[in-house]
């Protein structure tokens, strides 16, 4: 090999070792034949594209290496979410299936109530239609039955009852009374309560009667005690109040509603001990 090739190897100070090495062992293949300075250059090309095609694989390889680090981080982190999703749900489900038995628990009591409501409703209108037979005789002398609020009532104007100003059942009002006791004695799960009412006119004083108070109370009790004394009713299950003038049934100030807002009213409702006992 000629010195002047070695010196010109030593000028080309930009190639790398490994590549001058590729560069002389072919020389030496060559039979030591001198390389011209155009197929040098294009050596080097070469060696350049190999340099940048190496460098963009490389790149590539970093980005692909960034990523699969991103999914691997990723991935975990919705792992973890499911994890949590899963334990949530298995915690919502037993909420859940609580949620649903409280339900049916509640919609099979308000089913028993709903019947226990009806039961007493149908028992209502029958026993209106029972007084309502019962009593027929007594209507023109002012006698109604009436269904409210799942009870009944037993309207008796005072004039069937009581002569004027008097707390002191007359002929009529008895027989009256003793027809509705023979209804009340065959539904001995009825509860009673007698209502004692005036009109607003003041009342002159009459002995123990004061007031319009005193005299709707003290005909109320006159009633509850026939019903008890003489027809035998359990005491029990009656109650006797007075409203006196303050709940009328007719507020004009005319002689029909006066006459209206006098009388008795003999409120009959079941027994609600099957209802309380379903609420309790």
């Amino acid at each position: 090999m000629s010195a002047r090739f070695i010196t010109y190897l030593h000028s080309m100070s930009f190639l790398n070792k490994g590549f001058s090495l590729f560069i002389f062992a072919g020389m030496l293949f060559s039979g030591c034949k001198v390389m011209s300075p155009k197929a040098y250059q294009s050596m080097l090309n070469v060696q350049d594209s190999l340099n940048q095609g190496w460098r963009a694989a490389q790149i590539k390889i970093d980005n692909l290496e960034d990523e699969l680090a991103k999914l691997q981080a990723d991935t975990a982190s919705l792992g973890r979410k499911l994890a949590s999703l899963e334990k949530s749900l298995s915690s919502s489900s037993g909420e859940v299936k609580k949620l649903a038995a409280n339900l049916a628990e509640r919609e099979e009591r308000l089913k028993e109530v709903e019947d226990v409501l009806r039961k007493r409703e149908e028992a209502g209108n029958l026993l209106k239609d029972k007084l309502q037979r019962a009593l027929l005789g007594f209507r023109e002398s002012g006698l109604t039955v009436e269904m409210r609020e799942g009870k009944v009532y037993v309207l008796l104007a005072d004039k069937l009852l009581f002569p004027s100003g008097s707390i002191v059942i007359d002929q009529h009002g008895k027989q009256a009374l003793a027809e509705l006791a023979k209804v009340l004695d065959t539904q001995p799960e009825i509860n009673i309560a007698v209502e004692g009412h005036t009109d607003d006119q003041k009342v002159r004083r009459l002995g123990q009667i004061k007031d319009n108070w005193d005299l709707s109370v003290l005909r109320s009790t006159s009633v509850v005690r026939y019903l008890t004394e003489e027809e035998g009713i359990d005491p029990r299950r009656l109650i006797a109040t007075g409203k006196g003038e303050f709940t009328p049934v007719d507020t004009s100030s005319t002689t029909e509603a006066r006459s209206a807002n006098r009388r008795i009213e003999i409120v009959l409702s079941p027994k609600l001990d099957e209802l309380y006992d379903l609420i309790k």
